[in-house]
């Protein structure tokens, strides 16, 4: 097969980008830093607490802005309390210097989504959130607003990852129907393509006891980002039930992890995302953290019948849901080549044949 010459890069050559001082950091790489098509973010050793969040713009850095807005400074070298309702910005400590026909896109990390963290990575003169222009060179910083957790971070935490993509890397949906014909990309007999994606649904049905998702609850103690399995469930969670219907009304200001009909399936040459919101299925969003890697859902690396776990938040208005109502897209690119290391395949991957989950830092 001749080799690609657009696509997401795989684990090799995210550290080959280390090795030509194309990414550089303040500290030494962390072993499992680099995943197979991302590479985890670690925050530095100070927060900002701001009045709001903002853009650069065009013409502004992130510092001087910072400079304008801050409200007051967070130590993180010990660890520090992020708390609810506020906005902080972190600066990172990884560094940009792109090549000219290499851009990069962020997302929070699966286990930040599943805590209601909303962050977006943020450079200097940017006007879009979580995308990161060809040839940037500089500094990144990453906005956090816990939504429904107060959480306790430090330096070195990892609540964002970053894709980068040489080219126009999307499968058209010609290319998306073929692929799924041979690979079968969702468990559905009728897939449907449409806006350059393909759609998922909601699983309202349950399990055998009728459990169908969780709803955050408020008012709890803090969850520490970097500890597995340390908090009860039911001290932050209240589990859901169908009782015998399939619909669910969500209500607004409240956080639900819910778990799709089909089963998803991201071949190794792949990689693919979550469109986060999409105005023509209802006012909800869903997602918060779209990156699934080449190998997810993969049968050889125990991924067979892998969900996609969704984080789901009403607008401004309360929400039915119906069983088997589409609530998402997911949009798959290509890899310039197959990663040395795919999802579930020896990584600790958290998710890898997943129904409904919560997030690794819970325990029943």
């Amino acid at each position: 097969m001749m080799a690609r010459t657009t696509g997401i890069l795989a684990d090799r050559a995210i550290a080959a980008l280390f090795e030509a001082g194309r990414l550089t950091s303040e500290k030494e790489l962390d072993v499992d830093q680099i995943q197979p098509a991302s590479l985890d973010l670690r925050l530095g050793s100070h927060a900002f607490r701001v009045r709001a969040s903002f853009m650069p713009g065009p013409s502004h850095l992130v510092a001087d802005k910072l400079d304008r807005l801050k409200l007051h400074v967070v130590d993180l070298s010990e660890g520090a309390v992020l708390e609810t309702g506020c906005v902080y910005i972190v600066p990172l400590m990884e560094r940009l210097d792109l090549p000219p026909d290499m851009s990069a896109s962020a997302n929070p990390k699966s286990s930040t989504g599943r805590l209601d963290i909303f962050t977006r990575v943020i450079t200097d003169r940017a006007q879009e959130f979580d995308k990161i222009p060809a040839g940037y060179s500089g500094p990144l910083y990453l906005e956090i607003s816990p939504r429904t957790f107060p959480i306790v971070v430090r330096r070195g935490s990892r609540l964002s990852q970053i894709r980068f993509r040489v080219g126009q890397a999307m499968l058209s949906e010609p290319e998306l129907l073929a692929l799924h014909e041979s690979e079968t990309l969702v468990a559905s007999k009728k897939p449907n393509v449409t806006g350059g994606g393909i759609a998922l649904s909601i699983d309202l049905a349950g399990d055998k006891e009728g459990l169908i998702g969780y709803r955050g609850k408020h008012h709890t103690a803090v969850v520490d980002v970097d500890k597995k399995a340390q908090h009860d469930i039911f001290d932050f969670w209240e589990p859901l039930y169908s009782r015998g219907r399939t619909e669910l009304i969500l209500d607004p200001d409240e956080f639900y992890i819910l778990v799709s009909r089909e089963a998803v399936h991201v071949p190794p040459h792949y990689a693919a995302e979550m469109t986060p919101f999409d105005p023509l299925v209802g006012e909800f969003r869903v997602h918060y953290a779209g990156f699934f890697d080449p190998g997810f859902g993969h049968a050889p690396t125990g991924g067979r019948g892998s969900r996609a776990v969704l984080e789901v938040r009403s607008h401004e208005v309360p929400f039915i849901l119906e069983d088997s109502q589409i609530v998402g897209r997911l949009v798959y690119e290509h890899m310039l080549e197959q990663p040395s290391s795919l999802y579930g395949s020896g990584l600790g991957s958290n998710y890898q044949a997943q129904g409904l989950k919560l997030s690794k830092h819970f325990r029943l």
